[in-house]
């Protein structure tokens, strides 16, 4: 565990960063990593560019030193922070370049994996299937898998397993009522 001195009167254990709670006794870099969107090479970056020493913990931090975080989170083309290091470039609806955060990383991936299916290109098929979208081999890998059919008002779960014998390989299929 993180070594925090009990004796400061002003620190936090917990703190509340852009709807996320953070633990005050990890360092800086790692703290700011519980917040979606935000990795170990960015938040070092926003760190630097806040001039917060990365020796301190998340807890010792002053109320100026976290607003100077949150504005540079928040807003970081201001800042200088390159295109090419923002994990939202050229958005599908307005073009910009952003870093998407916490909720709002959820909810985009969300609509664009619904723009594909939509639009019915090849991977969101794959997506809508349930394969693999990003060219992985499929023959061999993923020996358990579920399908779903749809019989009347019946929905059947089949489970697939592939079983490796002597002679080959053997599917059995077996039945499972449920949704």
């Amino acid at each position: 565990m993180s070594l925090v001195n009990p004796e400061k009167s002003n620190f936090q254990y917990i703190l509340r960063l852009l709807n996320t709670n953070v633990d005050g006794k990890q360092k800086v870099m790692y703290a700011m990593t519980k917040i979606g969107g935000v990795g170990r090479r960015y938040s070092n970056l926003v760190c630097k560019k806040a001039d917060i020493d990365l020796s301190k913990r998340a807890g010792e931090l002053t109320t100026e030193e976290l607003e100077r975080i949150i504005t540079i989170i928040q807003d970081p083309t201001a800042y200088k922070i390159p295109s090419w290091f923002l994990n939202r470039q050229r958005d599908i609806v307005d073009g910009k370049n952003s870093q998407i955060l916490a909720n709002g990383l959820q909810s985009k991936l969300r609509d664009d994996l619904e723009r594909l299916k939509k639009i019915r290109c090849h991977r969101g098929l794959r997506h809508y299937w349930g394969l693999r979208v990003r060219g992985q081999h499929t023959k061999t890998t993923g020996y358990v898998f579920l399908i779903l059919v749809f019989g009347g008002n019946l929905n059947v779960w089949l489970t697939c397993d592939v079983k490796s014998s002597r002679r080959g390989r053997t599917v059995g299929v077996s039945k499972k009522k449920g949704g």
